[in-house]
């Protein structure tokens, strides 16, 4: 499938829910969006790995498969990377946690308005299609290719979200200054700032890949000031890890 230049983004949503389905789908048609639509993970899933789409909208509750299942499906099988906004109506933090782990770059709880629906969405396709200059990042002992989205520490590949690999750019390129929360959400979701646990979340499953099974942890928080991606003394690491 191909985007036509005066068509806003081509999306998939995958809502078991007719009522919401419709009303999303035809919000973002008149919008300018191009959406194709499913009604069951199954489907959902053979749709995203056979097409390229700007943004996969994936409810979490669906027939088949679950969208949790689906997005791990997504990103660990197919390797695919397209942004996924997850509709969901929990809204703990454990069950943000879950999905995010998954693979879900952002998510939204039902019921929601459909214009802040479509505001996640041109975050999500300004940040995947901005232009990335090909670089090699390097903080201590981790590597991020930023062409190939490689990222290794101590020599070993890690598997991270689309935004971990974004925020990881960010504090790699400053490092080892202090990059502010406001500065980070910025640059990852524009003026569409997330709700308050959404960059914690990230964090948290960062610090869970490239620090919890390493010696020396790489990724602080600065009490009161932001985070910094640095090898730092023990004594000085072990009083900044409280996120």
């Amino acid at each position: 499938m191909t985007v036509h230049e005066d068509q806003a983004g081509l999306i998939l949503l995958v809502e078991d829910n007719r009522q919401i389905a419709e009303m999303v789908g035809e919000f973002l048609e008149r919008r300018g969006y191009s959406v194709d639509y499913a009604a069951d993970g199954v489907s959902g899933l053979h749709l995203a790995v056979s097409n390229s789409y700007d943004v996969i909208v994936l409810d979490l509750m669906l027939p088949g498969l679950d969208g949790l299942e689906v997005c791990r499906k997504l990103r660990k099988e197919a390797k695919k990377s397209t942004p996924v906004l997850m509709l969901t109506a929990r809204d703990t933090l454990d069950d943000k946690l879950v999905g995010l782990e998954a693979g879900a770059d952002d998510y939204l709880v039902k019921p929601f308005e459909v214009r802040e629906l479509e505001a996640r969405l041109r975050a999500l396709i300004r940040r995947d299609r901005r232009q990335v200059s090909t670089e090699v990042l390097t903080v201590g002992d981790m590597t991020l290719d930023t062409a190939t989205l490689r990222l290794t520490r101590e020599g070993q590949e890690l598997t991270v979200s689309p935004i971990g690999l974004k925020l990881l750019a960010i504090l790699m390129r400053e490092s080892p200054r202090v990059v502010s929360r406001r500065d980070i959400e910025r640059e990852i979701w524009g003026d569409t700032l997330p709700d308050s646990d959404t960059l914690r979340s990230h964090l948290y499953n960062l610090r869970r890949v490239i620090d919890k099974p390493f010696a020396q942890p790489l990724l602080h928080t600065i009490h009161s000031a932001g985070y910094r991606l640095a090898e730092l003394e023990s004594e000085v690491a072990s009083s900044t890890q409280s996120a």
